[in-house]
């Protein structure tokens, strides 16, 4: 088992010389495997004196945040889950100011600012708007970590700009960082952080090490004997220990099953009868199998041994059960449900009983048109339920597409999908995909994004056309800028595929080498294969169009006039 994320808290917040205390803080460290897949949290929050409500919207903010975090997909990144619940919230608050007597006066509606702080395997992750502020201590000094949102107006005076519940729109800062064994951060309200420097902080925080607590209410303490007479709350967290790096739920799901034996038809194996091979490969080995307690037809799919030694590989392996559980749609292969506890490494999945995309181009080389959109449009729904859930695919080809026989599309090998809410914690080297699909800048090491998927989709839509690839065997070849700008598109026209001129330019779009000339979207592409009027031929230059052709009437035209003018010269001359 490998070290896990520690961290000690301490807290503690006073009304100080105000009969209310408008501040509300509090944290969360939950057990595993939440801890893991969500990280601990931190918040604070501070109403706005002129408002006699904004204690409600204060609690209100750091209560939500709290509770509705840890709702959000776990496959989603820190960044998307955190600042989606804020969005939410200040929406609440903003309609609660606009439902009550001080829908003019927003200085005294719901409103309060806010900072949270989520420490999540090996980074933190900070979220503020307004002018509560989070530090980092280094010995005696105090390295101030958010801005305020403040506007000065001159004289020293100055209003808060920014804050929850303000405006119906909301910008948040935020910020991440990898974190260190023994790193201080503080989280405080202004009542505290006006009045307080860094050597009596180091000095409290070095006295009672062993109880946070306490510390945080002697700094609070001191600052209202320093003349504070606001509202007083600090928040202190201490990273104590953090997971070696790559360790979260999936690695050690990965560490603690051991490897299953080889399997053959007829065996007991962890609740199921192996029924038959399906598949076997270097890398895994697929079996069909009869669950004993349900009697469903299940694919067992195994590790090869001769991976066994490769850590990365079995995180992706594991990685496809993770991703397949948190999945349901109707073309995306299904994990079955497990009710007892595993002993060994597999992935079970639901039986598809069909063909591959591959097999299926091979039966039907010349596809009708609504044959192709059909299955485009059901492998785009598919990335799409992807999408929704912050992940990327990253391995489209026909080999990972299945088909029955009432031609329904399902996506299966989910092993080298890109989780946002993982990026900690899986290896991210190398293009996990198979290249002959791969967008063009996947395989510079530059991220994929979603026009990546369109690329991918894109190829696969003109092989189902065509029978070939729209670069051929050009685009595995691409290891730098160079190659990537001497990339040409083979026209269907060129390898003599009867089909509209409107298609081949979508296609055409669809696969482009530079990202940023791709239909920005899949529903984009989707729909320009619905609708050909939006699509032309003309639309497209004649240099990408055919640019051989391009260049060689150039040339004539350049050596014609070359020829004109030295005529003309000779002339006069004469």
């Amino acid at each position: 088992m490998g070290a896990r994320l520690e961290i000690a808290l301490g807290q503690y917040s006073a009304c100080g010389a105000k009969p209310v205390n408008q501040d509300f803080h509090a944290a969360i460290v939950p057990a595993e495997p939440l801890l893991s897949r969500k990280g601990a949290v931190v918040a604070i929050a501070d109403g706005i004196s002129s408002s006699m409500v904004s204690q409600e919207a204060s609690a209100m903010a750091v209560r939500s945040f709290l509770d509705d975090y840890y709702c959000t997909s776990d496959a989603w990144s820190v960044s998307r889950s955190a600042q989606t619940v804020l969005l939410a919230t200040n929406s609440w608050l903003y309609a609660q100011s606009q439902r009550s007597q001080y829908r003019f006066e927003r200085d005294k509606g719901y409103v309060c600012t806010f900072s949270a702080l989520v420490i999540k395997s090996t980074r933190a992750h900070l979220l503020h708007v307004g002018d509560t502020r989070v530090y980092r201590l280094h010995g005696t000094a105090l390295e101030q970590l958010t801005t305020d949102h403040r506007v000065s107006v001159g004289g020293g005076e100055s209003y808060l700009g920014r804050a929850l519940g303000m405006a119906p729109q909301l910008e948040i800062d935020y910020q991440s960082w990898g974190l260190e064994v023994g790193e201080c951060l503080l989280l405080s309200s202004d009542g505290v952080h006006e009045h307080m420097d860094g050597v009596f902080v180091g000095r409290m925080l070095r006295e009672h090490a062993d109880d946070l607590n306490l510390a945080a209410q002697r700094i609070v303490e001191e600052a209202g004997r320093r003349g504070s007479r606001d509202n007083q709350t600090l928040q202190i967290v201490r990273i104590e220990q953090l997971p070696e790096q790559g360790i979260g739920e999936i690695q050690q799901q990965r560490i603690e099953l051991p490897l299953p034996p080889m399997l053959e038809a007829g065996m007991l194996f962890d609740g199921y009868k192996i029924l038959r091979d399906l598949h076997r490969s270097s890398r895994s080995h697929l079996y069909l199998a009869s669950d004993q307690e349900s009697g469903e037809q299940v694919v067992i799919k195994t590790p090869s041994v001769d991976m066994s030694a490769d850590s990365d590989y079995l995180d992706r392996f594991v990685l496809e059960d993770w991703v397949a559980r948190r999945l349901h749609h109707p073309h995306v292969v299904r994990s079955t449900c497990l009710t007892r506890k595993r002993a060994y490494l597999y992935v079970a999945l639901e039986f598809i009983e069909g063909q591959t995309l591959a097999q299926w181009m091979r039966d039907h080389p010349n596809p009708s048109l609504e044959q192709v959109r059909s299955i485009v449009e059901q492998t785009a729904k598919a990335l799409q339920a992807f999408h929704h859930l912050e992940m990327l695919y990253q391995d489209l080809r026909p080999e990972n597409l299945m088909i029955d026989q009432h031609g329904s599309i399902k996506l299966i090998d989910l092993a080298s999908t890109q989780v946002a809410g993982l990026a900690d914690s899986l290896s991210a080297e190398g293009w996990p995909g198979t290249m002959q699909y791969a967008a063009p800048e996947c395989l510079l090491g530059e991220p994929a994004s979603l026009r990546s998927e369109v690329f991918s989709l894109g190829v696969i839509a003109y092989q189902m056309v065509s029978g070939h690839l729209p670069y051929g065997t050009q685009l595995v070849r691409v290891r730098s800028r160079a190659a990537l700008q001497n990339l040409r598109y083979r026209s269907l026209d060129n390898e003599g595929v009867l089909v509209p001129g409107w298609l081949d330019a979508v296609l055409r779009k669809a696969v482009h080498p530079l990202p940023d000339k791709r239909y920005e979207a899949l529903s984009e592409f989707i729909h320009a294969l619905r609708h050909p009027r939006r699509e032309t031929r003309n639309h497209i230059p004649w240099l990408e169009r055919d640019p051989l052709l391009f260049w060689r009437c150039t040339s004539l035209f350049l050596f014609l006039l070359v020829l004109g003018l030295l005529s003309f010269i000779h002339l006069r001359m004469a």
